[in-house]
């Protein structure tokens, strides 16, 4: 039977998981979903440890749950407002294929700044703002599907796409590490809707392997599902 103190530290924990994450927005089709999350990597010095001990009348057993947010130091503040509007969400887990797992540590890991988790020489985890995304090496031989082009805001949006919701800081900031590594935007950086409800800052381009991304941003995150 689970002790009074083991029910605490659990609370504890749930509400430091919970300022760990940033919006997650995946598009496969015309519906955009998206999901906060929270991705459990190996310790380093930038780990968030919190250890529940599990006590019985015989023994003690001792489990350690290892939380690790991207290594932006600006990381915490923009993720706790955004972990307020959506407390109750899980980790969300993206899987895709690339054609070369070097290139895709490089740009995921160098110019997108995430930070990398597990490997093998099939696939490499990515920590993409507290998500866990799987870069998976594609099989010789097997064959590309084709991107669909959807009418936006008079812009031809590739489907399908993954990205995260930033606040405006961190979309700029983002932006600018882009331009200065010579990524090509499929979309450049702009406002979307500009007056609207649903304004927002948007930019598309691909990975090296073909993927589309999005990454947008809100003035006001509350705005995010406003009609």
């Amino acid at each position: 039977m689970f002790s009074r103190s083991l029910v605490a530290s659990c609370a504890v924990s749930r509400r430091v998981v919970a300022k760990c994450a940033t919006p997650l927005c995946i598009q496969t089709s015309s519906v955009v979903t998206p999901r906060t999350a929270y991705v459990g990597t190996s310790p380093s010095s930038s780990s968030l440890l919190r250890s529940v001990s599990l006590k019985t009348h015989r023994r003690a057993y001792t489990t350690t749950t290892t939380l690790r947010t991207p290594s932006s130091s600006s990381s915490t503040s923009s993720s706790s407002s955004s972990a307020s509007l959506f407390p109750d969400l899980t980790p969300f887990h993206l899987a895709f294929p690339v054609d070369d797992l070097d290139v895709s540590r490089h740009f995921y890991g160098e110019i997108l700044g995430c930070p990398e988790g597990r490997s093998s020489p099939q696939w490499i985890d990515f920590d993409l703002f507290g998500h866990q995304i799987v870069a998976h090496l594609r099989p010789p031989g097997s064959k590309k599907e084709g991107l669909l082009h959807n009418h936006v805001d008079g812009h031809g949006v590739p489907v399908p796409h993954f990205g995260i919701v930033l606040t405006m800081d961190k979309f700029n900031s983002l932006a600018d590490r882009l331009k200065k590594a010579g990524v090509k935007f499929v979309i450049e950086p702009y406002i979307r809707f500009k007056g609207q409800v649903g304004e927002q800052a948007t930019m598309f381009f691909m990975d090296p392997s073909g993927n589309a991304l999005e990454f947008k941003a809100f003035a006001d995150m509350t705005r995010l599902f406003a009609k």
